[in-house]
């Protein structure tokens, strides 16, 4: 048996690349071919200015040694030209002069694909590469002028205008527009006199931009700059009986040390993790176990705050019950490494809260800037209601962390597929940590069923099912997961569905009628 690899001889081969001087006999060819009525192709010197003066910016595509597609570009300062130029200023009469290292916007000059090859879609792959070449180089945008080749068959019925909002919803065809909108340009506005020989567009032309989502403007921060992922923590509390407050906090210690130790940007604990500490009140009635609870808030919130500065991670305490004015509340306290303790109150008490603790529901809701993202917090019940999550959402929340204690499947099982709701409805990761075990010298809070997962968005470049992971129910675990932030902005742009772009805002909308700081 021979050891020699056998490769078949296929139809193409093709191989995207920059190109060089020794391709401008190609390059030639297909301007003869494709401007024949337009002036054929550029003089050499044009040629060898573009490639010696932006050589990463010139690109093709070779089938078999020869080019069969390419385009040019150019990185200009916008400002200097504006939305009135023509052809010829912008480009420097194809020299490419105006071009500008320390520039803003990448310039289409030219694309052209050989008219064997345009069933191939080879135009797609040259605009997917200059939009990575764009990312890469931190620019704003793509901008280019586009020609609209159809518009002198229907100039006599219509003005640009009208045939560029034709061509839009699909009425015409027109082959230059209609693919530059099927690769996500927008049209800026029309220009005229763009390209005076261009007798096919009537000197008309579309002024198109891309927008790069990932544009960082200035210089970037070489520390403590925006996180394009974070590492979350998830605590499934066992409940056991405690002695003393004391002892509850040496075990919070134990699992942030833990987290700590692993690179964790933030711990996340369950809705009252300090419920152990009930069985401590001397009377047996819930609501005076609720109301003993409360005195223990104060002392377990100073010394988590402290943990998270030592261990330099930041604590989401789960949930702890408040007594304001003589109100009972459930706060979640979010302690920052940096010191500093911001709330979010639980919105809607269940009917048992409500019925055996009397407690009431808070009026704010807060979307909370931090060091590796914008979050937000719902205890529990509060995930059950899709409109505080959308509200989140609008402010540009990217994770959502829900502390959440229940003690049947159904119940868990409720927040659980509420929770996946949210992260598909607001393209954002979606956090659920819940407690287990028994206290049975607890009255109301005897049993726990919980298992803590991590959700995602549903689309390609998250897992199939949308569970990014989760834990075996019913057991005291931790778990720990990266999150990659760029793929949220990504998908809010380019996914397979887009719930944020595509919502009809002129039909229906979420608005907060309730408090502000």
């Amino acid at each position: 048996m021979s050891d020699e690899i056998y490769t078949e001889d296929t139809e193409h081969h093709l191989d995207l690349r920059h190109l060089t001087l020794d391709d401008y006999e190609d390059v030639k060819e297909l301007m003869d071919n494709v401007y024949r009525h337009v002036g054929g192709a550029w003089p050499y010197k044009n040629y060898k200015a573009q490639i010696t003066t932006f050589p990463d910016g010139q690109i093709c595509i070779e089938d078999k040694g020869k080019v069969v597609a390419f385009a040019i570009s150019v990185i200009v300062d916008y400002d200097q030209f504006g939305d009135k130029h023509s052809y010829d200023e912008i480009t420097g009469d194809a020299y490419l002069t105006t071009h500008d290292p320390n520039g803003d916007v990448l310039y289409g000059v030219e694309v052209i694909v050989s008219p064997e090859y345009r069933g191939l879609r080879l135009g797609r792959r040259l605009y997917e590469a200059r939009k990575e070449l764009c990312r890469n180089l931190n620019l704003k945008s793509i901008m280019a002028g586009g020609r609209i080749p159809n518009y002198a068959k229907h100039s006599a019925e219509m003005s640009p205008y009208e045939y560029i909002e034709k061509v839009k919803s699909k009425d015409i065809y027109d082959p230059i527009l209609t693919f530059q909108l099927s690769n996500g340009f927008e049209v800026k506005q029309i220009m005229q006199a763009y390209l005076p020989e261009d007798k096919a567009s009537k000197g008309y032309a579309t002024l198109l931009q891309w927008h790069n989502i990932y544009y960082e403007p200035g210089n970037p921060q070489l520390i403590g700059g925006k996180k394009s992922s974070a590492r979350i923590g998830c605590v499934q509390w066992q409940m056991r009986y405690f002695e003393n407050v004391e002892e509850l906090i040496q075990q919070v210690e134990y699992f942030v040390d833990a987290l700590s130790d692993y690179g964790c940007d933030v711990a996340l604990f369950p809705e009252f993790f300090n419920a152990p500490l009930m069985g401590l009140a001397e009377s047996e009635s819930s609501i005076d176990a609720i109301w003993h609870l409360a005195e223990y808030t104060d002392e377990i919130l100073t010394a988590t705050s402290l943990l998270a500065v030592s261990y330099n991670i930041n604590i989401i305490a789960g949930s702890m019950p408040v007594i304001e004015e003589e109100q009972l509340y459930n706060v979640s306290y979010l302690c920052k490494r940096d010191g500093t303790i911001e709330t979010q109150y639980k919105l809607h008490p269940t009917p048992h809260e409500k019925k055996d603790w009397i407690m009431k529901g808070g009026n704010y809701l807060r979307c909370f800037d931090t060091d590796f993202g914008k979050i937000g917090i719902l205890i529990c019940y509060d995930v059950e209601f899709p409109e505080l999550a959308r509200v989140l959402s609008e402010q540009e929340m990217q994770i959502l962390f829900v502390p959440f204690w229940t003690d049947t499947k159904n119940g868990y099982l409720r927040v659980r597929r509420c929770a996946q709701a949210r992260a598909i409805e607001n393209e954002c990761y979606v956090a659920i940590a819940g407690s287990v075990g028994n206290l049975p010298k607890v009255d109301n809070v005897d049993i726990q069923y919980g298992q803590t997962a991590v959700f995602s968005p549903s689309d390609f470049a998250f897992p199939h099912d949308a569970i990014v992971s989760e834990t075996t129910p019913n057991t005291e675990m931790t778990l720990i997961v990266d999150l990659d932030l760029d793929k949220l902005t990504t998908l809010q742009n380019e996914g397979s569905v887009r719930n944020y772009l595509d919502r009809r805002r002129d039909l229906y909308r979420v608005e907060w009628l309730g408090g502000e700081d």
